[in-house]
């Protein structure tokens, strides 16, 4: 029998989540998406357009991307 603490399985979750979050976006977006390791939430998805130069307080947090999925060589 495998038992997995309630605290590892939500924060499963709530990685699982942000990374589908961050998926969905990268589909209608020009710009890469994050997921990065908050203290307060969990995981969450940033758009890296949302910021001029991700600070590397960021970048010392991102744990997932997704590269954007549009391109505007048309």
């Amino acid at each position: 029998m495998q038992i997995i603490s309630t605290s590892i399985a939500n924060e499963h979750a709530a990685y699982l989540a942000a990374v589908a979050c961050a998926e969905r976006r990268a589909l209608h977006s020009f710009f890469d998406q994050h997921v990065i390791e908050d203290e307060n939430d969990g995981f969450i998805a940033i758009d890296e357009g949302d910021y001029d130069a991700l600070p590397m307080r960021v970048i010392d947090r991102v744990v997932h991307t997704v590269p954007g999925g549009m391109s505007d060589e048309f």
